[in-house]
């Protein structure tokens, strides 16, 4: 070659040559179809869309014409027309006319074939290209309920049919395991047959199809509740309502699901739910009637039914007739005789009958009466008439027979009562007059005798005086009154003769009988027989009284006293007191030192006796008040070696209360208490050391001790006291109780108190502990953020303490020695300076007031100075 020009070896002649082969071989490229997907067999499910799209490969696609699809019987498939709904199959050009689509909307197994797509190159050259479309048929679930019900004890195919195509496996599981075809269980074509349903065989089966040569794969989840046929529990062959009333009774039945229930009325074949006045719970089976009639009386039915089956039990309602009493009348016998007390009730079924004295419980039996020989029930039924008629026979009547009875009449249905009555008749007497005392008067006062007799029928009345008819006198001091069934005798005695006796006679037609009065001259009482004192203090006296006799209905009234000092002869300026006879005969308000001469006389409506029981009694001097009497009723009485002993029902405190004590001369000024716990050992009272508590009292007669020990005993020292001493001390013996204490259980063992107490303390600061930080988190307050505000100080704090230096006002204080925690005081700036003694947490007034803090930490004092403030500010 010339020089200056490329060298080539033989390989790269050869690189060369290939590349012009390759370049040629491009510029030469055959025209053919291209079918996408490329894939020559499309295989599809039925029911699925599909897209195949023919595109020319040619040089110059200019030239090609009559694309165009086809069928496996060569029919062309044309485009879809304008306005017209998808048809199954057509063609659609697309990229702007370089491609033919073809489109299956849903795919049919029939659509199954070879499709050819053509075209026309150069108008000489055809081109041609082909697609096999294959079709399968997914797996569908043709009969596979999820929820299917099998009945108990019966043989059931859980159903799971599946149409697949190519055909699909089918198999079992329950609870994720397989289930084998064996025993009860067998796998057929139709779903999984189970031999003798149980109720173990509730649960969810899973029906898993399968297609081996698809490889696709399906699950059905069955839910299988086993059902029960329902079993109406068996009705009583009889039910009883009674006419008038609401009647319920409940159907009882088994069953899964929870079956429903009818009642049928027999003769009618009617749902009663249908009838006026019945009602049915369908979910319950509850029958309600609101109103039993006649006519209900027929045999029912009561029917329970749920998807598995049917069951019904039957009954009679048997309607009762509530008994009615229709006869029952009040008698009246006469004492002695045999009386007959009738009762005649109506029901159905006929009624049982007795009775009873009206207000008790105890009824008679039939036959005759073990407690009372002379009663007798006995009882007639008639049963046609539906009637029942009762006689309670009393022989040899007695008063006490009179009174109220019960008729009862009772049957299934319910029960009546009325109420009859026994009049006995019986001759008058004065039974209840006889223990009255004689009747008195005195200075001509009228007298009333009243006189009435008991009887039946009722008895008349007449007075007789000396066996003569007091209406027959005409005595104008005789006056005879008629009050009903009550006759009065009012004597006015103006002669000593009228006071004498009277009798009064009541007769009725089964007898008579009378009863003597007296009328008696009323008098003072007689002279008292004795009086004596029996306790005695300075300003005081109690006296012991005999009081003189008297008669039956004239009692004593009053008792007086009159007193005087001795060395006073006139009585006529004497003192006067008066008691009831019940009541303690005290004399107060006399002088001490003083010697009395006392006289005594007894008063009753006629006035006051003569004076006597003469005495004559000095008072002691002035002195110290008597012994408290403490008002506490004692469980162990005081005896001469031991304290009373009282029990508190309190275990921590309680209330001492006394009466006020005589003064003796001297008003009493205050009480004074001690109490102290200890113990008693062979009767010796130890008190505890340093334990015990005085308290004096000055206007009350009440104090409560506080503070006490549970379950502890208290030796309590009464004394009262006046301006001449202390009484002698009044002693009791307290025990408190054992008291309730809060027991937190740990291993078995109480906390002591002082545990309790500790546990609550802690609570307490725990909770301050909290409050504070939250403080801190939220307001930057409190003394955590104290304590970092002090941790955090800003160099200019630092500057602040230099420039006070030795020239402060506050010099700084040396350290502490004390291994507390260093006080932190704040101070508003208006707390005044002492010049003579200044606080250490306090600034001086420099004609203004500084808003400032003061903070100790145990080497010196911080100070924090804000801005001056008026001397009038508020800070």
């Amino acid at each position: 070659m010339a020089s200056g020009g490329v060298k080539l070896n033989s390989a790269s002649i050869t690189i060369l040559c290939w590349i012009t082969i390759l370049g040629f071989a491009q510029c030469q490229k055959i025209p053919s179809l291209q079918i996408m997907p490329a894939a020559s067999v499309q295989r599809k499910p039925v029911g699925n869309s599909l897209l195949l799209t023919c595109r020319p490969d040619v040089p110059d696609s200019t030239l090609i014409s009559d694309l165009r699809w086809s069928d496996s019987r060569n029919m062309t498939i044309p485009p879809k027309a304008a306005g017209q709904s998808s048809p199954p199959i057509y063609t659609e050009s697309i990229a702007g006319g370089q491609a033919l689509a073809l489109l299956f909307n849903s795919l049919q197994e029939s659509m199954a074939g070879v499709y050819y797509c053509a075209a026309s190159y150069s108008v000489t050259e055809q081109l041609a290209a082909s697609v096999l479309v294959e079709t399968y048929v997914a797996i569908t679930w043709k009969d596979a309920p999820e929820d299917q019900r099998p009945i108990l004890g019966e043989d059931y195919i859980v159903r799971c049919e599946v149409y697949a195509n190519p055909p699909a496996t089918v198999d079992w599981l329950r609870d994720g395991d397989p289930i084998k075809s064996s025993g009860r269980y067998v796998i057929e074509n139709r779903g999984l047959l189970i031999r003798n349903v149980s109720e173990s065989d509730d649960g969810l089966y899973t029906c898993r199809a399968a297609v081996i040569s698809t490889g696709e794969l399906a699950k059905r989840v069955i839910r299988v509740e086993v059902q029960i046929k329902p079993e109406v529990q068996q009705l009583p062959t009889v039910l009883n309502a009674v006419e008038g009333q609401s009647f319920s009774y409940l159907c009882n039945a088994t069953g899964k699901p929870v079956p429903e229930f009818q009642w049928i009325k027999k003769s009618t074949q009617q749902n009663v739910a249908d009838i006026d006045r019945f009602s049915v719970n369908a979910l319950t089976g509850q029958l309600d009637i609101s109103r039993v009639e006649q006519d209900d009386h027929d045999t029912y039915t009561c029917v329970a039914k749920n998807a598995a089956g049917i069951s019904e039990s039957t009954t009679k309602l048997n309607v009762l007739i509530r008994p009615k009493i229709i006869e029952f009348m009040n008698i009246t016998v006469p004492e002695g005789q045999e009386a007959v007390l009738a009762c005649r009730a109506f029901g159905r079924p006929p009624p049982e009958i007795t009775f009873r004295r009206y207000g008790t419980t105890e009824e008679y039996r039939v036959g005759l009466q073990v407690s009372d020989d002379r009663i007798v029930l006995d009882m007639q039924e008639n049963a046609e008439r539906s009637e029942t008629i009762g006689n309670l026979r009393i022989s040899q009547l007695d008063k006490t027979d009179d009174g109220l009875y019960d008729c009862i009449a009772r049957n299934p249905g319910d029960v009546a009562y009325k109420v009859g009555h026994i009049t006995v008749e019986y001759k008058p007497n004065f039974d209840h007059l006889k223990a009255l005392p004689p009747v008195y008067t005195w200075e001509q006062r009228p007298a009333n005798l009243s006189c009435f007799a008991q009887a039946i029928p009722n008895a008349t009345i007449e007075w007789r005086w000396n066996d003569r008819r007091v209406a027959d006198l005409y005595d104008i001091n005789m006056k005879i009154e008629e009050q009903g069934f009550r006759s009065d005798l009012i004597i006015t005695p103006r002669e000593h003769r009228y006071y004498t006796s009277y009798k009064c006679v009541a007769t009725n037609r089964l007898g008579r009988d009378e009863h003597v009065m007296e009328l008696r001259e009323a008098r003072i009482p007689e002279a008292v027989a004795q009086a004596k004192p029996r306790s005695v203090s300075a300003t005081s006296m109690t006296f012991d009284i005999i009081p003189p006799a008297f008669e039956k209905g004239l009692p004593i009234t009053a008792m007086s006293v009159q007193y005087k000092e001795e060395f006073n002869p006139d009585w006529n300026t004497a003192m006067n007191r008066t008691w009831s006879p019940d009541s303690p005969y005290i004399v107060e308000g006399l002088r001490p030192q003083t010697s009395y001469s006392f006289r005594f006389a007894a008063r009753n409506v006629v006035g006051l006796g003569p004076w006597s029981a003469y005495v004559v009694h000095s008072t002691p001097k002035r002195s110290e008040p008597e012994t408290p009497k403490t008002l506490h009723t004692p469980i162990q009485e005081e005896d001469e070696e031991d304290d009373a002993i009282v029990a508190s029902p309190y275990a921590d405190h309680f209330e001492l209360r006394w009466n006020v004590p005589v003064d003796n001369g001297e008003p009493i000024n205050f009480y004074r208490v001690k109490f102290c716990p200890g113990s008693k050992v062979n009767g010796v009272w130890t008190e505890l050391e340093g334990a015990c508590l005085e308290e004096d009292i000055t206007t009350t007669t009440h104090y409560e001790m506080r503070d006490l020990q549970a379950d502890t005993y208290y030796r309590i020292e009464l004394l009262a006291h006046n301006a001449i001493g202390f009484s002698r001390p009044a002693h009791l013996l307290l025990k408190t109780a054992r008291g309730i204490d809060v027991v937190l259980r740990v291993d078995d063992r109480a906390l002591s108190s002082a545990a309790v107490i500790g546990i609550v303390v802690g609570c307490v600061l725990l909770l301050l502990l909290v409050i504070d930080i939250l403080c801190c988190l939220i307001g930057n307050l409190g003394l955590l953020a104290m304590m970092c505000r002090r941790t955090k100080r800003s160099p200019s704090d630092l500057g602040d303490e230099e420039k006070l230096g030795s020239g402060s006002l506050i010099k700084e204080r040396p350290p502490s020695p004390s291994p507390l925690p260093p006080p932190i005081v704040k101070l508003g700036a208006t707390t005044p300076i002492d010049d003579e003694k200044q606080p250490l947490n306090t600034l001086p007034d420099v004609g203004g007031k500084m808003n400032s803090s003061v903070e100790f930490d145990g080497r010196g004092v911080q100070i924090r100075s804000g801005e001056i403030i008026g001397k009038n500010s508020a800070v």
